[in-house]
């Protein structure tokens, strides 16, 4: 127990107080968190992870230690990044584009990129799948709806992982591509059909709303734990702010956000994972940085920390 010096006396619990400040002990590799997180997981526990490139780092671990993460389209190398190969989805209007196409209806005017010189088929809404003609395209993704919805509807905890906020719409019905790159893009193709822009605080709170609305019709006994990607942003596209400003602004604003869903909703919970990368690895003096050209990404330690944690907080330590 903390006590302050201000009058009235106030009586805080450890974890409320700032590790180190006045008699809060800072104890390494312990981010400060209430005993009883109010969701409980153990290595039999359905468990599926969606989001920015940091639900791969997730999906890794849970798989190393065993836990029954959901896997769907293991044929697929897409899969790789997530329960199903829904590919890296950094913004929460592609989250809800996936949960649009699985359980209700998804057809946006331009529904297929085709590469001008290699004719490569490209899908806009799921960052790089590449196919031969839109023939395969279409019977890939139908197979894809299918193993979509099973992943959804086994699991009885999603993890979703919120990247950032920048975004690109099409023009016309205001769908949202992942991001401008691929042969499409690298062949000079798409350049009027999009228009970038920052997203902001309501809109991406309406996109978790909805995401929820349609997972609670289809598997209303499943529990989300929210998170916010601890990678950072690689380069910005606005041209009003630099990239370290850019990118706190959009981790600021789905901090909020996340905080606000889990707040509207008993069976959404928030892990830390992006306060343990930045703050709590700063209070003793480690860096959450990779190395090298990719160091806007975090290092292997910083995963591995921020997972001890997630067993801390959900599976009491289990890690067999």
């Amino acid at each position: 127990m903390a006590f302050s010096e201000m009058h009235p006396i106030h009586r805080f619990k450890s974890w409320q107080v700032w590790p180190g400040s006045y008699d809060n002990k800072l104890i390494p590799n312990q981010y400060p968190h209430m005993e009883d997180t109010g969701l409980g997981i153990d290595t039999f526990t359905p468990i599926a992870s969606i989001g920015s490139c940091f639900a791969r780092e997730i999906r890794k671990v849970l798989i190393r230690k065993g836990y029954n993460y959901i896997t769907e389209e293991t044929h697929h190398p897409a899969s790789v990044h997530a329960s199903a190969a829904w590919e890296r989805t950094y913004n929460t209007f592609s989250l809800r584009q996936i949960f649009e196409y699985t359980f209700e209806s998804f057809s946006p005017n331009i529904r297929w990129w085709v590469s001008p010189k290699t004719k490569q088929v490209q899908d806009p809404y799921r960052r790089i799948i590449l196919y031969d003609s839109i023939e395969q395209a279409e019977h890939d993704f139908q197979s894809h709806i299918e193993c979509s919805k099973k992943a959804i509807m086994k699991a009885k905890v999603l993890i979703v992982t919120l990247g950032l906020t920048e975004i690109w719409e099409d023009n016309n019905d205001k769908s949202v591509i992942c991001l401008p790159s691929g042969p499409y893009f690298n062949e000079g193709a798409g350049r009027d059909e999009y228009t970038f822009r920052v997203s902001r605080y309501q809109e991406n709170l309406d996109n978790l709303e909805k995401i929820y609305s349609l997972l609670k019709q289809h598997n209303k006994y499943c529990k989300i734990i929210i998170t916010v990607s601890p990678v950072h942003l690689w380069a910005t596209f606005r041209k009003d702010m630099d990239v370290i400003s850019a990118n706190c602004n959009s981790k600021s604003t789905l901090r909020a956000v996340a905080d606000e869903f889990v707040c509207n909703h008993d069976d959404a919970f928030y892990f830390p994972g992006y306060e343990i990368a930045t703050s709590f690895n700063m209070m003793m003096n480690q860096s959450c940085f990779e190395y090298g050209k990719e160091n806007f990404h975090i290092n292997r330690a910083t995963v591995e920390l921020i997972m001890e944690h997630f067993f801390e907080f959900y599976s009491k330590g289990e890690t067999h």
